[in-house]
């Protein structure tokens, strides 16, 4: 069997991507890594290229241009569908998540719970007891912390860390989730991925990480970005909520007609 995919979105990211190659093969070496590089200008993909040269576990799926993380990770999912990994984990290449933690979270997704299930999801947190961040200013933390907050409430998420992007899916429940159903192709993607999991039945749990904040390269986080996560949150939220309401409200007229002609 194919084994664990590890995939690792990259744009611009060619300081990073061969220390965080080498950190994820030594920390899971029955693991493969899929590099999904979205036509780097800083020449990323023929750098993961030549990494995968050398090691036939790194893959490289190459995009035509930058089409955000949403896509690159639909993208990369069906790419190892296809080829029958499992499972099946998303990692950032800024070394924002630690690979020597990914052994911690593949035990939990074989873990089961009182009920002999085992999770569909594990998610690497860092607002569960144990988990941290370091190096982030008092703002990111805020804005981290508030965001997943909100995303929690509005959509009724089972979560501490809504939005955090060190996940690890089993083959399985990434087939039930109707990747078909999630548009989200910027910073709300992971909120997005995430509310589908919850409605569809995916179980899920978190596992506390230690999120470090990158030393080389740029980040591509920007105040345009957090707004429209939000604005994509909200519309969700009322979207449920409202639309739960009109159905509910159709189904109880729809009784009362039945009930009226008996």
């Amino acid at each position: 069997m194919p084994g664990p995919l590890v995939v690792i979105p990259t744009y611009n990211e060619r300081e990073n991507l061969p220390a965080i190659v080498a950190r994820v093969r030594a920390a899971v070496p029955e693991a493969s890594v899929l590099v999904v590089d979205d036509h780097s200008p800083d020449g990323t993909g023929e750098l993961a290229d030549g990494l995968a040269h050398v090691d036939p576990s790194v893959h490289v799926l190459h995009r035509r241009g930058k089409e955000g993380l949403g896509a690159a990770y639909l993208s990369a999912f069906e790419w190892a569908l296809e080829r029958g990994h499992d499972p099946v984990v998303q990692l950032d290449a800024d070394g924002s998540h630690l690979p020597e933690e990914l052994p911690r979270l593949l035990a939990a997704l074989e873990t089961p719970d009182a009920a002999g299930r085992r999770p569909d999801l594990v998610i690497g947190s860092r607002w569960v007891p144990g988990g941290s961040v370091v190096n982030w200013p008092r703002h990111r933390m805020w804005l981290s912390r508030v965001g997943s907050a909100y995303s929690r409430i509005m959509l009724d998420l089972p979560v501490r860390d809504a939005t955090g992007g060190y996940r690890v899916f089993r083959a399985e429940g990434l087939r039930r989730l109707h990747r078909e159903d999630v548009h989200t192709r910027g910073y709300g993607f992971q909120v997005d991925m995430l509310w589908h999991a919850v409605m569809h039945g995916l179980s899920v749990v978190e596992v506390p990480i230690t999120f470090v904040e990158r030393e080389l390269g740029r980040s591509k986080m920007s105040w345009g970005i957090v707004i429209e996560a939000i604005w994509q949150v909200t519309a969700w939220g009322f979207t449920r909520r409202f639309g739960r309401r009109r159905d509910q409200a159709a189904a109880a007229t729809s009784e009362a007609r039945r009930r009226s002609r008996a």
